[in-house]
């Protein structure tokens, strides 16, 4: 068992301005399941805790990642069926549906709880079906970052945090998406390459790392690393590391006082000069554009 899973559960405040942005995140959290420990590890609200004997019904989606260890899922549409690790499932509301580890075994999880006029378009339609609500994708270090930055952004629970949140869910519906859809073509190998590299980029956002670096610590050859990051990602491996860079400082900006020159300092840019000038030419605003707009929201 992945000893890196830490238990974490929050569930979030939602106002009728953050249910104008179409998708709103209700819960986010983690947890180890150890063999023949109890399951569910953490108490939750009655309107989310089940019991595995009983199964429950939500009001709301969930994407469960089960990123080590086994068990079963079975739900309205779908029967008992085995869960392997690297499985996403899909839980949708007024849908009855149970699931738990092996005792022998246990797992490793992650969830995200959600709702909302863009989380129904997306869930249902022809890209996520009911009765194919387990999506073996493998183990995937972006999909488990993805989550732990939601739970994050969640123990702060800063002004603007929902959107954030609710902007990651979309973006872990397509990666988890289009991780299937590949993986049942048999290109998992570049996937997790380019998968590792990702996370190596999230985790040093603020160190200036050259793809030639990634590619030698990742043990293969930079032209093949560099192709097949821009035929995955769309975007070269430099621009995607400029394009996390203002993604943080977004963050920053909206729910940090940090002053803009801490700012640019913190993410790695040798002065404000220089981090003004990237901004603006990402979002055609400076930084304290951005921040006196976001604020006055």
């Amino acid at each position: 068992m992945a000893a890196h899973t830490i238990n974490s559960l929050k569930y979030l405040t939602i106002s009728p301005n953050d249910e104008l942005w179409g998708v709103v995140t209700t819960t986010v959290g983690s947890q180890q399941i150890a063999p023949n420990a109890c399951y569910p590890a953490m108490k939750h609200p009655d309107t989310h805790n089940f019991k595995p004997s009983s199964g429950r019904i939500l009001d709301e989606y969930q994407i469960v990642y089960i990123a080590e260890g086994c068990g079963f899922f079975e739900s309205q549409s779908m029967p008992h069926q085995r869960v392997e690790a690297g499985t996403a499932i899909i839980l949708y509301p007024n849908e009855w549906h149970n699931y738990a580890p092996d005792k022998e075994h246990g797992w490793s999880e992650y969830w995200i709880g959600f709702r909302g006029a863009i989380a129904a378009q997306l869930f249902d339609s022809e890209h996520f079906t009911r009765n194919n609500a387990l999506l073996n994708i493998g183990h995937s270090n972006s999909v488990i970052s993805l989550y732990r930055e939601a739970i994050r952004l969640a123990e702060g629970q800063n002004i603007g945090c929902q959107q954030l949140i609710s902007s990651i869910v979309v973006h872990l519906a397509g990666l988890i998406h289009y991780k299937y859809k590949n993986r049942r073509l048999g290109s998992s190998y570049a996937e997790e390459i380019i998968d590792e590299a990702r996370q190596i980029m999230r985790e040093q956002i603020d160190r200036s790392l050259r793809a030639e670096d990634i590619a030698k610590r990742l043990c293969v050859g930079y032209s093949w690393f560099r192709q097949t990051f821009k035929r995955i990602t769309g975007v070269s491996p430099s621009r995607y590391q400029q394009m996390l860079l203002i993604s943080r400082a977004k963050e920053l900006l909206m729910t940090e006082n940090q002053s803009i020159t801490d700012i640019a300092t913190t993410l790695g840019f040798e002065n404000v000069g220089q981090f003004s000038t990237a901004f603006h030419k990402a979002e055609a605003l400076t930084p304290r554009q951005f921040r006196e707009e976001n604020r006055l929201k």
